[in-house]
């Protein structure tokens, strides 16, 4: 049997013990996501990246540097692109106003920008001659594919190409997610070996990326938002920002978000029918238009690294490239990416920002290390204690969730973990929601009991959508408090009693703030609560502790350009450390504004902090995305992993009785690895 006994029982009667976990129901018929444990996962280990975007240059604006980090690392790439950017045909060439529209030319002219984008990636001239060709999709559908290697890397662009506007449907791809009987027909662009179109409806379009993703077996997909913030703009500037109504992102990022997703369920559950094994992937959600609302988070050399990549996509029509359709995207050329006003090359942000793996002790002295594996829950156990080396992942369940748990050790050492879950996923009119949902541990090390549902903080699917992902940290009262950003971007709680009894959800109040909550307990025992604001970092608390967590004004933190890391300090307090925007060093500063010894460890993205018995130990990523640790003390070195695969996300970092200080994330292979800043180790 495939059940392994994790649930409180098997069968019908485990499934009914999911408390308030709905499960997504494609309107196809046909397999849907079982949230019961136990199932068979298959992994190869052999890195592969898939991009799912809507529009040519998606990828590039918002999944890069992530991206191109994989690519330079010799993981092969696909990016799929589901509409054919034609817009309104119009190549706008700056300067030169009456440009003619001709929507097949200017589908032509950004596929070959993306062409130039790559080919330069590679390392290869702009101009260089890709392999252009044909694929069969799902339904006898058919698309252009474009093919280029060097050494060891390779890239495929596959081009669906559906039109972004249709008759009576500005839309068109909003549409399509929302309406049953829309068919919505392709682009045959200029200078493309596929000179027939084709149509699609919504089961053919998840059909035919489901059929892509067992084509290619991705063990990342990088995906844009299918939940963005909800942003109310008038009318002159939403335009302005190329914003649908009433939410930051354009509306064709969310319905191919919401696509992609749909697919990555249906490809789950198809996968794992009649006992079959679930593939092994990590999925990455990329926010969109949000990039213009927050602070920028990339310093001057990322950022500038970023940048040249659009400046090939958006060409010159001076250009000899050879494609008759156009050299690129005119009006993204040039220095247009540094330039344009909204800002959306600056930054790059995930939807679903964590803290890493969550990473425990079991009894017998091993380290066991959990995360979301092909949208289920899933455990790693080291392979005896101290080895850092990792055995095949268990399956927990509780599918689908997004990426990124929040985990508690309770203090008779059994682990809680918190998932945030598509309780439904439908197109056409159907359901749309999200659900906080947790795991608890029966006994330390051992099974878990069944997966529970602990609601939503708001009322109405929509506004629940926007849920961030869950932190959860444990007082020493044997209270747990339970943090989520909500839809007005503040943040709602709950607590559970120390008897396993969860009262409800309150907001906590305070100002808009984004997703990447951090947690943490003082010396006097009471809950803290930080995360990044537009212009300085807000904070939650205790009055004393065992009392309700609220907000604390004031504003004296300097602003934030991501995610707070805390750690404990020797008088009993606590100190933050973040990258200012744009900046490549890290703050470090006590609740009160107070300045503390920064950390050396400059680079881009979040800072991971662990206490030990010398200090503060710290990660992060250089500026060429590679992870270093600065070791604790006076006379703390700075270490740089300069091998092993790629790492995706932030990583943990945690003492170990061997190594001293071990890091542990999970790589592109879709699997944990671990380093310690020793010369002997590459990780």
């Amino acid at each position: 049997m495939r059940r392994r006994g994790l649930l409180a029982s098997a069968g019908a009667a485990a499934v009914a013990a999911v408390t308030g976990c709905s499960v997504p129901a494609p309107r196809r018929g046909g397999p849907t996501a079982d949230p019961a444990p136990g199932i068979p996962i298959t992994s190869s280990r052999r890195a592969q990246l898939m991009q799912i975007a809507a529009h040519p240059d998606d990828d590039l604006y918002f999944m890069n540097p992530d991206g191109r980090r994989m690519l330079d690392a010799g993981v092969p790439l696909v990016s799929v692109y589901v509409t054919a950017g034609e817009h309104d045909g119009k190549n706008h060439i700056p300067g030169r106003p009456g440009v003619p529209a001709d929507k097949a030319a200017y589908s032509s002219a950004r596929h070959q920008g993306l062409r130039q984008a790559y080919a330069t990636m590679l390392g290869l001239g702009t101009f260089t001659t890709w392999q252009k060709g044909v694929i069969t999709l799902r339904g006898d559908r058919r698309a252009e594919i474009n093919t280029l290697t060097h050494g060891n890397r390779r890239v495929e662009l596959v081009f669906l190409n559906l039109s972004m506007h249709a008759p009576r449907r500005w839309s068109a791809l909003p549409s399509l997610w929302k309406d049953r009987a829309l068919g919505l027909r392709t682009v045959v662009a200029d200078d493309s070996p596929v000179r027939k179109a084709d149509t699609y409806d919504y089961d053919a379009l998840v059909e035919v990326l489901v059929g892509l993703m067992e084509r290619y077996r991705p063990t990342v997909i990088h995906t844009l938002d299918p939940d963005p913030d909800i942003q109310h703009s008038d009318e002159k500037t939403r335009k302005k920002d190329s914003e649908q109504p009433g939410y930051s992102d354009h509306a064709d990022h969310t319905a191919v978000a919401s696509f992609s997703w749909a697919a990555m369920v249906r490809w789950a559950a198809d996968a794992t029918r009649d006992g079959g094994s679930l593939p092994a992937f990590v999925a990455t959600s990329f926010r969109g238009y949000y990039n213009r609302h927050w602070p920028k988070n990339l310093p001057a050399p990322v950022l500038k690294e970023k940048a040249a990549q659009l400046v090939p996509y958006g060409g010159d029509p001076s250009w000899a490239c050879g494609n008759s359709g156009g050299c690129g995207d005119y009006n993204v050329g040039g220095d247009r990416p540094l330039t344009n006003k909204k800002g959306w090359v600056r930054a790059t942000h995930y939807r679903y920002p964590d803290a890493g793996p969550v990473v425990s002790t079991e009894p017998d002295g091993r380290l066991a290390v959990y995360g979301v594996l092909g949208l289920r829950a899933v455990r790693w156990r080291e392979t005896h204690p101290g080895s850092g080396e990792w055995g095949e992942p268990g399956d927990l369940g509780g599918g689908p969730l997004a990426p990124g748990l929040g985990g508690v050790t309770l203090a008779d050492g059994r682990q809680l973990l918190f998932g945030l879950r598509f309780a439904a996923l439908g197109g056409h009119g159907g359901p749309n929601a999200r659900e906080v949902v947790l795991l608890e541990q029966r006994r330390p090390g051992g099974p878990f009991l069944a997966w529970t549902g602990l609601g939503n903080p708001e009322r109405g699917d929509d506004r629940g959508r926007r849920l961030g992902v869950p932190v959860a940290v444990a007082g020493p009262d044997g209270r747990v408090h339970l943090f989520v950003r909500n839809a007005d971007k503040g943040v709602s709680g709950r607590v559970r009693e120390p008897g396993g009894t969860w009262g409800p959800w309150r907001d906590l109040g305070g100002a808009e703030v984004q997703d990447g909550l951090s947690a943490a307990v003082d010396g006097s025992g009471r809950v803290h609560l930080f995360a990044a604001g537009r212009e300085h970092v807000h904070h939650w608390t205790q009055d004393t502790p065992g009392g309700p967590v609220s907000f604390r004004p004031g504003g004296a933190l300097p602003v934030p350009g991501g995610p707070v890391a805390v750690a404990p300090a020797g008088d009993g307090g606590l100190v933050l450390y973040y990258r200012g925007p744009a900046r490549a060093d890290v703050t470090a500063v006590r609740p009160d504004g107070t300045p503390a010894p920064k950390a050396a460890l400059d680079g881009y993205g979040p800072v991971t902090v662990t206490a030990t018995p010398r200090g503060p130990a710290f990660l992060g990523r250089d500026l060429r995305g590679r992870v270093r640790i600065r070791t604790p003390g006076p006379a703390g070195r700075l270490a740089t992993r300069t091998g092993g695969v790629v790492p995706l996300g932030r990583a943990a970092l945690v003492p170990h009785p061997r190594h001293g200080l071990l890091a542990v994330g999970l790589g592109a292979d879709a699997h944990p690895w671990t380093w310690t800043p020793e010369p002997r180790t590459q990780g």
